[in-house]
């Protein structure tokens, strides 16, 4: 596992981190995941029910792309603060794989618990899923 961290730039919206975290593609290794977020997401003050909420979504993102990671690689997370938002990239490589289906229950999970969630496949051998959560956003009933 390695982590490195950006020296943090400061823009027009405050202060801006990026962590980058990199682990075997396991799901054996996800708590250390659920775990970074946490402490990041307190880092901006999230509550406690935000901070959940992201810990869940980050697991339920890396579980849909374990299941078309190529064993042996890395799944590499991004994390991005600036104020009062966090965005999350998740990244594995993969093979001949498909953008996850945004019909099924991981993929209405995801939408529940971030404010903004995209799947990206930016080359046939690469699939990321990306979240954003604001802290005191307003969930929809």
């Amino acid at each position: 596992m390695t982590e490195h961290t950006e020296t943090p730039a400061v823009g027009l919206g405050g202060i801006r981190d990026v962590v980058s975290v990199r682990l075997p593609a396991a799901s054996a290794y996800l708590s250390v995941l659920r775990t970074a977020t946490a402490g990041l997401a307190a880092r901006l003050d999230f509550t406690l029910d935000e901070i959940e909420d992201l810990r869940i979504a980050v697991d339920e993102a890396c579980a849909m792309l374990l299941t078309q990671a190529v064993p042996g690689t890395d799944l590499t997370a991004e994390f991005e603060l600036t104020g009062q938002l966090m965005q999350v990239r998740v990244e594995v490589s993969t093979v001949g794989s498909s953008a996850p289906k945004r019909d099924d229950f991981a993929w209405m999970v995801l939408t529940a618990l971030a404010d903004d969630v995209d799947a990206v496949t930016d080359s046939p051998d690469r699939m990321a899923i990306v979240l954003r959560k604001r802290r005191g956003a307003a969930r929809p009933a």
